[in-house]
């Protein structure tokens, strides 16, 4: 057992990549990611399960296709399985995302923006 405490600084200190998850701890089936983004992300939906979207810097906006809701830091809304939805920065975001292991970022969607999943910091 570690008794170190994860920095979300040092954790976002070491990557630049954008889209691209990285996880840093497990609880359980869940896993808490750390992701850099900004610009437009590809419409998508996770059919088995929620997704929740937590705002460490910056601003997201999450888009329906009936309306959207906008994050700031330190605020987080939880996508309802099955809800189709766009997070979009207009520039650099921080967000921790927390989601079963094994979710791929763009669900069931394959694009450029499909991460390699279950990547560690």
């Amino acid at each position: 057992m570690s008794f170190t405490a994860i920095n979300f600084k040092e954790k976002f200190d070491k990557f630049a990549e954008q889209w691209s998850p990285r996880v840093i701890a497990e609880m359980n089936d869940y896993q808490f990611k750390l992701a850099k983004v900004e610009g437009e992300f590809v419409w998508h939906q996770h059919s088995d399960t929620d997704e929740v979207f937590i705002v460490i810097s910056g601003t997201l906006t999450i888009e329906f296709r009936d309306g959207k809701v906008t994050l700031q830091a330190g605020e987080m809304y939880v996508v309802p399985k099955g809800v189709e939805h766009k997070p979009v920065a207009q520039s650099e975001c921080q967000i921790m995302l927390v989601e079963p292991k094994g979710v791929v970022n763009t669900g069931e969607e394959t694009s450029d923006l499909t991460a390699e999943n279950d990547v560690w910091i």
